[in-house]
């Protein structure tokens, strides 16, 4: 059958076209009108260069935006918007690398311990989901989810999607497809009033816990593959 929608001999159904997407992880659209041969995959194809909108100071250097919690339904829909922007506050902070763009958003929940609610995540943008680094944490700006920080790990190459963690051992890992990834922050340092409590360890997962996540979620993918 399958050599006869090859050759043009027949048409599969609806229902047929939804089980190869379901079986090869693409989408009836990306099947039909995707010329996947010639541009690959679309979770996987690099995406345009994101044109960020940034705050300069009166010697033009980039500020740190800061996106509060309360702020952050609002910055889904205006981080395009210089004016939304420039509405919001604006700082610097020492000894962080020139070469990079960076953003301030605040944590809430806590599913990050042992940074706590209230604590501010200072990221440096990735440009694609394809340089996200496995076990690294990230801020994401999505679609479905919203801003999110969590533990990341990178299988846009096995079925196109990514996998979130909790350091908290209370939250459940989950996925989300790389398409709905609107910004990407890699964490690189944190401003809380809250003092870590050494105690406080034990709440978040170890190392031995993040490798037997990786299996769990590596034989999850070949299970559903």
């Amino acid at each position: 059958m399958i050599s006869a929608y090859e050759d043009g001999r027949s048409e599969p159904k609806l229902s047929t076209l939804k089980t190869i997407g379901d079986i090869l992880s693409v989408s009836i659209d990306e099947l039909l009108f995707h010329d996947i041969e010639d541009k690959g995959r679309r979770a996987l194809q690099k995406r345009d260069v994101k044109i960020l909108t940034v705050s300069l100071d009166q010697e033009e250097n980039e500020n740190i935006t800061m996106v509060p919690q309360k702020a952050s339904a609002g910055y889904l829909n205006g981080y395009a918007d210089p004016e939304y922007m420039q509405q919001l506050p604006q700082f610097h902070l020492p000894n962080l690398a020139k070469n990079a763009t960076y953003r301030a958003f605040e944590v809430s929940g806590d599913s990050m311990l042992p940074l706590v609610p209230g604590t501010v995540v200072i990221g440096a943008f990735v440009e694609q989901p394809s340089q996200i680094k496995s076990g690294k944490t990230y801020i994401l700006v999505t679609a479905s989810e919203g801003i999110v920080y969590k533990r990341v790990f990178n299988y846009l190459d096995e079925n196109g999607k990514l996998f979130l963690v909790s350091d908290n051992e209370m939250y459940k890992p989950y996925e989300i497809p790389g398409e709905e990834v609107e910004e990407i922050w890699e964490a690189k340092a944190f401003i809380s009033t809250d003092f870590p409590n050494p105690k406080d360890k034990n709440k978040a997962v170890t190392l031995e816990d993040l490798a037997e996540m990786i299996s769990e979620l590596k034989y999850s993918i070949k299970k559903s593959g």
